[in-house]
């Protein structure tokens, strides 16, 4: 996937307090996938400059501060699935969102790790539950 960095290396070149939160975040992915029934290997790389997560059971996930926010970063999925929808459905005004691609943060402020886990959990199994719906609605 992408570049071969270590995504230690990257996350150090990020300015604090984003640095901190990301490494939160990039914890949290990698813990998040562990628990989760059902999610492939995940594939650490770099793509667009950024720390990338992915999996065959799902959609590529990356995270970043945002260029010129030194307190907020992102978590972004794939702009061409529905994640971000489903994220609005579920969690409403709980979460903040960027468009079709982000959930936006502020180092500032404590994440509900749960929550955030939760969509994580939905990006690193969004393919194998669009192959089960792609699949039902086959045989109906």
């Amino acid at each position: 996937m992408g570049e071969t960095v270590d995504i230690e290396t990257l996350l150090d070149a990020r300015p604090e307090p984003a640095r901190s939160a990301l490494r939160r975040l990039h914890h949290l992915i990698l813990e998040t996938a562990t628990a989760t029934p059902g999610v492939g290997k995940i594939e650490q790389g770099v793509r667009w400059g950024q720390p990338s997560y992915l999996t065959s059971t799902g959609s590529t996930i990356r995270i970043d501060a945002l260029k010129g926010a030194r307190n907020r970063y992102a978590l972004y999925v794939h702009c061409q699935t529905d994640l971000l929808a489903s994220f609005r459905d579920i969690y409403g005004d709980a979460l903040t969102y960027e468009g079709k691609r982000a959930l936006v943060f502020d180092a500032a402020e404590p994440i509900d790790e749960e929550v955030v886990a939760r969509c994580i959990a939905l990006a690193l199994t969004y393919r194998s539950r669009k192959r089960a719906r792609v699949g039902a609605n086959a045989r109906a």
